[in-house]
């Protein structure tokens, strides 16, 4: 966006403008009109799906986590793999999916394992790039946990490399995030990617 571009942006109000007007007006600048049968509803659906797929926003991991932490004295390698993603890139609001994997050691405690789904859930419905969404979801368990160490490894699908740009059908990217035990001992490291590997 020139400069030009971004200071007539910010001297336009659109402040008053409801969600579904916004939608309207981009259905317009598109080429298409959103007074026309199938396209009348479309700007109230819109705004629906990006609350839904944004809510992640207005939530924080303790209020996801809820409290379900347990005291337990297992220190072996607890592991999720397989948790689907579906987030939106920041860069072009084009959906990206695929599948996660979370590992930790325990420190004392563990954490209900239907609580790890809801924290990836969490990050992914916010505007996202897959490094930060990998990184975040290591750090959000590693606060709310304290293990002895957290492992995150994301292999995503991207729409802004298969549908433009680029237009690469068969690529998808991988991310790690290695945290404390992880990011220390390549055994635990390897352990982990050995196990998510199968």
């Amino acid at each position: 966006m020139s400069d030009i571009a971004i200071e007539s942006a910010r001297a336009t109000d659109l402040s008053a403008a409801s969600f579904e007007d916004l939608v309207a007006e981009m259905i317009l600048r598109l080429g298409d009109n959103p007074e026309r049968e199938g396209m009348r509803k479309t700007p109230e659906r819109v705004a629906r799906s990006l609350a839904f797929l944004t809510e992640g926003y207005k939530k924080d991991p303790h209020e996801v986590v809820n409290g379900a932490l347990y005291k337990q004295d297992h220190q072996n390698m607890v592991l999720v793999k397989d948790i689907e993603i579906y987030s939106l890139c920041e860069h072009h609001l084009l959906p990206f999916f695929g599948k996660a994997h979370v590992g930790y050691i325990p420190n004392g405690k563990v954490i209900g394992l239907s609580k790890i789904p809801r924290i990836i859930d969490m990050f992914s419905r916010r505007l996202q790039v897959q490094e930060r969404l990998t990184h975040q979801i290591a750090e959000a368990i590693q606060e709310v946990l304290n293990p002895l160490g957290v492992a995150v490894v994301m292999e995503g699908v991207h729409m802004c490399m298969q549908m433009r740009g680029v237009e690469k059908q068969n690529s998808f990217a991988s991310t790690s995030s290695m945290l404390g035990q992880f990011r220390k001992s390549a055994e635990t490291r390897g352990e982990f990617l050995s196990i998510i590997s199968k």
